[in-house]
């Protein structure tokens, strides 16, 4: 970390601040000015292995302290983010001094958003994909988490005006749309399924939990669209299995591809937690598939991640047989606005 130990959470406060989250911004400044008052999650901090940034610390920090807030401990926290108060620093310092040891825990596992926001964007790759070929999907989902996106094909979607999706769905996907129109296909999944590390359980109150603490507090449409897709994949249990990615996807590219599908390959926001080894592996693996794909059998990927300098979250699409890779829009994040490239 930078000399003051916890540069990273200016630098995220900043970020909050432009992406329209003013409280969150708020509250990584307050724990920017107490962090002595935590002195475990301090060192923590200071002493963080590689990036900061890419390890989304300041993420991690703040989702802590929401959970604290969310079970009311401490009271001052908790009546803070219900807007009883405005004194950020004092609630923030009142959490660090009492629950240091918590947060400095919390703050070793991955952080876990399972985003459905992103589900629009990748909905509207889909539509690019069948757009070549008009052919049935079966999705492969790395880094799948409690598998939320992978029942994308089950909510609803305004994609600036373009309707798809479940029409009935609790769920629904209305980003702020910018730039050339949505393809406008439908897209019939037939089959889905995704990898995890350390997949989530829908129906375990505490993973529940932990997914609502990641979603910002001021944001609480995205928090009931968390919820209803939660209550979705109780209903419809995504297909995840619990191993490494690499060997994992090596060998579910090696079984058989029914003639007349697409097999998709897709990932959001993981690529920034997997080391290079790990990210050559999964690269050779999804270049040899490609290798083999023809036009009965096409392959695609689709990328929702950072770009290399960390500047703008890009929509990537790589088809097979052909192999071209096309950047179709720029997004926000958490999928609150794609701007389209056509």
């Amino acid at each position: 970390m930078p000399e003051s130990d916890s540069g990273e959470l200016l630098r995220q406060s900043a970020v909050m601040r432009a992406i329209g989250s003013p409280f969150v911004a708020e509250i990584l400044a307050a724990a920017d000015r107490q962090l002595h008052h935590a002195p475990r999650t301090r060192a923590m901090l200071a002493d963080w292995p590689g990036d900061p940034a890419a390890a989304a610390v300041a993420m991690r920090l703040n989702a802590a302290l929401h959970a604290l807030a969310r079970r009311d401990t401490p009271t001052v926290l908790g009546a803070l983010y219900r807007g009883e108060h405005g004194d950020v620093d004092g609630a923030v310092r009142a959490a660090f001094a009492a629950h240091d040891a918590f947060i400095a825990q919390w703050m070793r596992d991955t952080p876990q958003t399972n985003e459905v926001g992103r589900a629009g964007a990748i909905l509207a790759a889909l539509m690019e994909v069948v757009a070549r070929a008009d052919l049935p999907v079966e999705l492969i989902e790395l880094g799948s988490s409690a598998g939320l996106n992978l029942n994308l094909a089950r909510y609803r979607y305004d994609l600036g005006g373009v309707l798809a999706g479940s029409a009935d769905s609790a769920v629904q996907v209305a980003p702020e749309w910018r730039g050339a129109r949505a393809p406008d296909r439908r897209v019939d999944v037939v089959a889905a399924e995704g990898v995890d590390l350390h997949p989530l359980d829908p129906n375990d109150a505490a993973t529940c939990e932990r997914l609502m603490a990641y979603v910002f507090a001021d944001q609480p449409a995205r928090a009931a669209r968390l919820a209803a897709a939660l209550t979705v994949a109780r209903q419809h249990p995504p297909r995840i299995t619990r191993a490494d990615a690499t060997g994992w996807l090596a060998e579910r590219l090696d079984t058989a591809q029914p003639a007349g599908r697409w097999r998709v390959i897709f990932h959001s926001m993981m690529a920034q937690y997997v080391g290079a080894a790990e990210r050559k592996a999964l690269e050779r693996s999804i270049a040899a598939a490609g290798a083999r794909a023809d036009e009965r059998r096409p392959l695609a990927r689709i990328a929702f991640e950072w770009n290399a300098g960390r500047t703008a979250v890009e929509l990537r699409l790589t088809c097979w047989p052909d192999g071209d890779t096309r950047v179709l829009a720029i997004c926000h994040p958490y999928g609150a606005w794609i701007e389209w490239l056509g």
